[in-house]
């Protein structure tokens, strides 16, 4: 029987290794999995690589788990905010390296990790430092850089429901970067606000399918856990 369901949220990171490449699905805390990055922080793994669409914001979430000193390197789109002071004294006093991307690249290159690709040309940073070093072509009339794909050991991410199966559906905009690292992680981890019975979430409408989802946990279980 498959059922990818794990009850306490510490043992559905507690495998996550010392200078993993480790995705975090969210837009800002928007779809941002706060209790798995409790979790990983209560973990203390080091020698991180983190891939998002930010750097943090204040001291919670990423900013928390670049507090505790997980991070080694940060490969992002959008660093700098004006409550990302956690990063950037970091990044300033050395301790954090950062390859940016820009954001439409940074999805691409995601989603050509999740479909085997071995690369993408993109027009995008191209002519400026952000290509510097890297493959170039004139493809019909117009200039393009040559990016690799990114893949990861995990991907932790948040979902609205799921099923046991890990099928999944994302609540508006909490949607973002979710689903493309669900396919481009070795190990797939999802909070989740609600686990529904098979058969009850409608096909047309799951996002995530269960063969890219490895492990899933409530998000009230792991409220209990924390506070057991």
């Amino acid at each position: 029987m498959i059922d990818k369901r794990i009850a306490a949220i510490d043992g559905a990171i507690a495998d996550i290794f010392d200078g993993a490449i480790v995705m975090v699905g969210g837009f800002g805390p928007a779809g941002q999995p706060a209790e798995l990055l409790d979790a990983l922080i209560r973990r203390r793994p080091r020698n991180l690589t983190l891939i998002s669409n930010n750097a943090g914001n204040g001291d919670y979430g990423l900013a928390a788990l670049l507090k505790a000193g997980c991070v080694k390197k940060v490969i992002c789109s959008f660093p700098r905010q004006t409550d990302s002071w956690v990063f950037d004294d970091l990044y300033r006093r050395g301790e954090v390296e950062l390859e940016l991307v820009p954001q439409g690249n940074l999805a691409a290159r995601i989603q050509a990790g999740g479909a085997g690709l071995g690369g993408i040309f993109t027009p995008t940073g191209f002519g400026t430092a952000l290509a510097a070093g890297k493959e170039t072509r004139h493809i019909d009339g117009k200039d393009y850089v040559f990016e690799t794909p990114l893949k990861a050991d995990f991907a932790l991410i948040k979902a609205l429901k799921a099923d046991r199966w890990g099928n999944l559906i994302y609540d508006k905009t909490g949607r973002n970067f979710g689903p493309i690292m669900a396919t481009a992680a070795n190990c797939t981890i999802a909070q989740v606000s609600e686990i529904v019975p098979l058969g009850e979430l409608d096909p047309e409408a799951v996002v995530t399918p269960g063969i890219f989802v490895q492990r899933i946990v409530p998000v009230a279980i792991a409220r209990q856990t924390q506070t057991a």
